[in-house]
């Protein structure tokens, strides 16, 4: 017995009537296709090439998946529709196959996802250490340079990062180079430091991966003494020293960054824009401040004065509400009880050795960033 179905040829947008016979049973039967006038054959398909489509309610709609593409044969009516399903029960097997295998790539993509979002979270910033060193030293200075001007800008309310004195030869900025210089003497480092005190209102300082290193300001405003400045220098040194700075950047900006540098743009101002906001926003890890603190220490073996002096400043920061715009130093350092103690104890004895700045060293720093700079001298090393 036929069943009455609508054909759509694939060719011509107007379908037509036909009578469906169903010959042979299961995926080796075919379907004839009749005209419903003359009883004739117009075509067939083999049921083994025949699929459901999604239709409307009380409709079956099938494909046939050799034949053109847009060919279609409809039953409308529930008992019509109904009647074909039972002459091809194949239907139903096939479907609860297609739909196991949806889910099981359904699972799979969703597992993927999960371990990719893991890696990103938690892969990334635990292997930062170790991706870093396949990273190379001119790349990692190049990011520095070009992450400036986004630093800058995003700092520009507070006064951006305009150079308080711009000559090499002044008597403060010989001493500050002589201090890098001799604090990262002996490590092996591919980087040549350059510090740089700035003029902004934040009381903060931080390095830039390559070497950079600013001092803000409004940091050196409320720094009491030469120990203070050079635990605070000693401790950022050490941030460069053990590319912390690329580090952080691995783990907050992650596989955009990395792509990054794969394809040869670290310079991009995308890859700009994240870095910079990695740089300003996030602060180190713990293990990160402790192997700062440890270099500090080292440095001072060496360069005559107390890493704990660093510890003293954030303590006063964060003691007195007056600074409480200084949290910005307290954010990117952060500073417990733990660690204070242990900045205390890594105090060397180097009662020997001569200040790391001299009296008209420390007070040309001091006034850097003053409206009246004091005379230009030539240095006088602090160190014997």
């Amino acid at each position: 017995m036929a069943i009455a179905a609508t054909y759509h040829d694939g060719q011509v947008a107007h379908p037509a009537d036909v009578h469906c016979r169903f010959e042979g049973a299961g995926t080796n039967g075919r379907i004839v296709l009749l005209d419903p006038a003359s009883g004739k054959e117009r075509g067939s398909w083999r049921m083994s090439e025949t699929r459901a489509l999604p239709g409307t309610r009380h409709e079956l709609r099938l494909a046939h998946e050799t034949g053109r593409a847009g060919e279609r044969l409809v039953f409308k009516g529930r008992d019509v529709a109904d009647d074909a399903r039972k002459r091809l029960p194949f239907l139903s097997q096939r479907q609860r196959r297609e739909r196991g295998k949806q889910f099981r790539v359904l699972a799979l993509a969703t597992g993927a996802l999960a371990s990719v979002i893991l890696i990103y979270l938690y892969g990334v910033p635990l292997l930062s250490n170790q991706i870093v060193t396949l990273i190379p030293a001119d790349a990692e200075t190049r990011l520095g340079d070009a992450v400036v001007e986004q630093v800058a800008e995003a700092l520009a309310e507070q006064g951006g990062l305009e150079i308080c004195d711009t000559d090499p030869q002044s008597l403060a900025n010989q001493a500050i180079s002589r201090f890098a210089e001799a604090a990262v003497e002996g490590t092996g480092t591919p980087f040549r430091p350059n510090v740089q005190v700035v003029r902004n209102s934040i009381p903060n300082a931080f390095a830039l991966p390559g070497g950079r290193a600013y001092y803000f300001s409004g940091l050196l405003e409320i720094t009491e003494s030469p120990d203070e400045f050079a635990g605070v220098l000693a401790h950022e040194l050490g941030h460069v020293v053990h590319r912390h700075g690329m580090q952080s950047i691995i783990s907050t900006a992650g596989s955009g960054l990395l792509v990054g540098f794969v394809l040869g743009d670290v310079t991009g101002i995308s890859v700009a824009a994240a870095v910079g906001s990695a740089l300003i926003n996030s602060g180190f890890s713990r293990d990160s401040e402790r192997q700062a603190d440890a270099f500090a220490a080292s440095a001072a073996q060496r360069i005559g004065f107390r890493p704990s002096a660093f510890a003293e400043l954030l303590a006063r920061i964060s003691d007195d509400d007056s600074f409480s715009r200084a949290m910005a130093l307290l954010s990117t350092h952060p500073l417990n009880a733990e660690r204070q103690q242990a900045l205390q104890n890594l105090d060397p004895d180097n009662a020997g050795l001569p200040p790391a700045f001299s009296v008209d060293e420390w007070q040309a720093i001091k006034a850097m960033c003053a409206d009246t700079k004091p005379p230009k001298t030539k240095s006088t090393p602090a160190r014997s």
